[in-house]
């Protein structure tokens, strides 16, 4: 069965702002930022999950998203592409749009 994405290349997402108790893929530098959706990578069980010992962790989709440097740290001229579980992201809307 063909799983539809919930986010295609040149989508803009945002990234969650949250700070878990436990273990995150998410790194915290990148944790509220705006980025744009480069290609799905295909679907592993979520990390945060495993990280605990679970062994049946939720499958979720991975996608690759770039970040400009300037929006991770303020400053910076270049990219940075982060793998990213689908629970991390959400579609920006107008207001993230600068």
């Amino acid at each position: 069965m063909t799983r539809e994405l919930v986010y295609v290349p040149g989508d803009l997402v945002r990234t969650y702002l949250h700070d878990p108790p436990h273990h995150t893929r998410l790194p915290r530098y990148a944790r509220g930022k705006l980025g744009v959706v480069v290609e799905a990578e295909g679907s592993a069980p979520l990390a945060d999950v495993r990280a605990s010992g679970v062994d049946d962790a939720p499958v979720t989709m991975i996608y690759a998203v770039r970040f400009a440097a300037r929006e991770l740290w303020g400053e910076g001229d270049h990219d940075v592409v982060l793998d990213l579980s689908e629970s991390y992201l959400r579609k920006a809307g107008e207001s993230d749009v600068r």
